[in-house]
């Protein structure tokens, strides 16, 4: 019995040979979840039909991104947004095959958990704590009972994580462009993005892989920049966007008047500026080589702060798999609490984030499962309560907290570098 228990012990903690394919037999079990959720859970139609109809007005040769529009509203989302929408209106016989559609989602569902597992394994999570990638209520129904981009945009995120902790950096650069030009969402992550790339690939590196992304965006915008340009750029990064505050998922607790006030969205932003310097500062430029402030004057002279050798050795023993991980989700944690409004969409980006960020700052299942399940249960409200907001906004600002605590700006693991 002892032995038993110890291996089982083992497995758990990922020392065992067998823990791999616990962690695939994981992945395993939610694709026969997917299945069962498609056959057995009905359809809801949110934004699909919407999609449908701004991609079948790209279809017939719009391209003035103001005058493309569906039944939800306009289009505001950027180009990779119609272009992939484009594809599954094809696939699916203009988006009336919605059985196929949801079927696709299943896929790329699947193929997103695999890289979040993978991203997970490579910052050598224990498979304890695999179990909660896969069981989200919330998370399913996103891909695969509501079709929303930001599965398109979660996966290219999670594709981005991957390649960046393999060192592979133009890819993950390309990744995280496409990823945005999905959905602006993922701007909240750019900060962590420009770091990663500055430690990791040295300064003038990383301004090249800045300029590809910026010729990436410019490059899939052709068609409607061509057209319109203000059009496009008001529409698709429209920053100033008033969210309807009964859609909110994260702030009803304050009453509309003053969800919807100037001054509480002056607040949060002021607040989510302070806790981005807070964790630039205290954790993701934490380095001995040189201060943040000095490393300023030969930024803005755009130079390097560091000599090659100091860049290939922060490069080695800084931008580690975990550095990568914690860098990216605890700006994606820090964006998602002081956003002015939550839909139930964005769980997309918050649910594979957050077990890592706690477990990060207390590696124990007693102290991560409990506060991942009053965030699970809290998404799960429709519509949301005053309750439930403050459960979603707590246990946030709980990440956050977490985040900061258990990021390690100097980790021990080093590997070896890889220019690209």
């Amino acid at each position: 019995m002892a032995s038993l228990i110890k291996t089982a012990v083992d497995i758990a903690n990922g020392r065992h040979a067998l823990s791999r394919y616990v962690i695939f037999g994981l992945w395993l079990a939610d694709a026969v979840l997917c299945g069962l959720i498609i056959w057995k859970v009905p359809y809801t139609e949110i934004d699909w039909v919407a999609y449908m109809e701004q991609v079948t007005q790209f279809v017939h040769g719009e391209r003035d991104y103001p005058k493309m529009e569906g039944g939800t509203g306009p289009l505001v989302y950027p180009a990779a947004h119609v272009y992939i929408y484009t594809g599954l209106y094809y696939l699916t016989n203009k988006g009336t095959d919605i059985l196929l559609a949801q079927q696709l989602f299943a896929v790329l569902y699947m193929a997103t958990l695999a890289v979040v597992m993978t991203c997970y394994s490579k910052a050598k999570v224990p498979p304890y704590i695999f179990p909660l990638l896969i069981l989200s209520k919330r998370l399913h129904s996103v891909f695969v009972l509501r079709c929303f981009n930001d599965c398109f945009a979660a996966f290219f995120l999670w594709l981005c994580i991957f390649f960046f902790q393999r060192r592979e950096w133009t890819i993950g650069a390309l990744a995280y462009s496409i990823g945005l030009g999905v959905k602006m969402s993922l701007l909240l992550v750019l900060p962590a993005v420009v770091i990663v790339l500055y430690l990791g690939r040295g300064f003038k590196g990383a301004l090249r892989l800045l300029w590809l992304m910026v010729q990436v965006q410019l490059l899939l915008a052709i068609p409607f920049i061509t057209t319109n340009w203000r059009g496009y750029l008001g529409r698709a990064f429209e920053l100033s966007r008033q969210f309807k505050f009964e859609w909110t998922v994260n702030w009803r607790m304050l009453g509309e008047d003053l969800f919807l006030s100037r001054g509480f969205s002056i607040t949060l932003l002021a607040f989510h500026a302070i806790f981005l310097l807070a964790f630039i500062l205290g954790r993701w430029l934490k380095i001995r080589e040189r201060t943040v402030l000095g490393m300023i004057p030969y930024v803005i002279r755009f130079r390097s702060p560091f000599t090659e050798q100091e860049e290939r050795a922060i490069s080695n023993r800084v931008v580690t798999p975990g550095y990568v991980m914690s860098t990216i989700l605890s700006a994606n944690v820090v964006g998602l609490l002081f956003a002015r409004s939550l839909h139930y969409q964005f769980y997309a980006y918050l649910a594979w984030a957050t077990p890592y960020l706690l477990w990060t700052a207390c590696p124990n299942l007693l102290v991560v499962a409990p506060l991942w399940a009053a965030q699970e249960w809290a998404w799960n409200v429709f519509p949301s309560t005053p309750l439930s907001s403050s459960v979603v906004v707590s246990v946030l600002a709980v990440t956050v907290a977490m985040a900061f605590a258990g990021s390690n700006p100097q980790p021990r693991e080093t590997s070896k570098p890889k220019q690209h």
